[in-house]
């Protein structure tokens, strides 16, 4: 009687998780991450939670044929960014782009990723701060979470630089920060399980120009 080796690996069929959502089955390999992922984190996190390399045959592909889903999903996030601008004078709509471009390009001291509940609470911190100050008192509101905290001691020096201060610029910039605030919980609404839907949003709708260009300033597609 023959007898034959057994080869554990054909019996093993589980599917493996995407290390990213750790919900959909991981069928696709990122050279950036080193490892299988699902496809749907591939085409919504890519050059925004990965930074993918210009050989990436993925990257490439959806950028000379983005599909449907990612089509959608860029006129979802230009349409979301618009009405939260609905109302907007120029002064507010030029200072709401100046936040979220900051937002969007902030690296955490500790290293740690912000996350959209970080940027809620500093905004709603700041925005009070400006409240009480365009009312002729000085009063600093402070979050409660350290990264947002953290997140609002590196945002107000170059507020004001930018602002110069003034009761003009304090409730145009508060006003701004609340749009802000209820920006994020619209975009969480519709993507509870991501913690970062909101700086997601932004990495795909305000492109990073390549730092060799002559023009270093951000673009945003709106």
């Amino acid at each position: 009687m023959s007898s034959t080796r057994f080869r554990p690996k054909l019996y093993n069929k589980a599917a493996v998780l995407c290390p990213l959502c750790g919900i959909r089955s991981a069928k696709r390999r990122c050279p950036a991450l080193g490892k299988q992922i699902c496809a749907v984190c591939c085409g919504t996190k890519r050059n925004v939670q990965i930074h993918c390399p210009k050989d990436c045959a993925y990257l490439a592909s959806a950028r000379d044929h983005p599909a449907a889903a990612v089509v959608r999903q860029q006129q979802r996030d230009v349409g979301l960014m618009m009405q939260s601008m609905r109302d907007f004078n120029e002064r507010q709509s030029q200072l709401f782009l100046f936040i979220n471009t900051f937002l969007m390009k902030y690296q955490p001291p500790e290293l740690q990723a912000l996350i959209d509940d970080d940027v809620v609470e500093a905004m709603r911190a700041l925005a009070a701060t400006y409240e009480t100050a365009s009312r002729g008192v000085i009063y600093e509101h402070r979050p409660a979470s350290l990264p947002a905290q953290r997140l609002v001691t590196a945002l107000r020096p170059v507020l004001a630089e930018a602002g110069q201060g003034g009761s003009v610029f304090e409730r145009d910039a508060a006003v701004v920060m609340r749009r802000i605030e209820h920006a994020v919980a619209d975009v969480r609404a519709s993507d509870q399980l991501n913690r970062r839907a909101y700086l997601d949003l932004l990495g795909r709708v305000i492109v990073k120009k390549d730092p060799g260009a002559t023009d270093s300033k951000n673009v945003v597609n709106l």
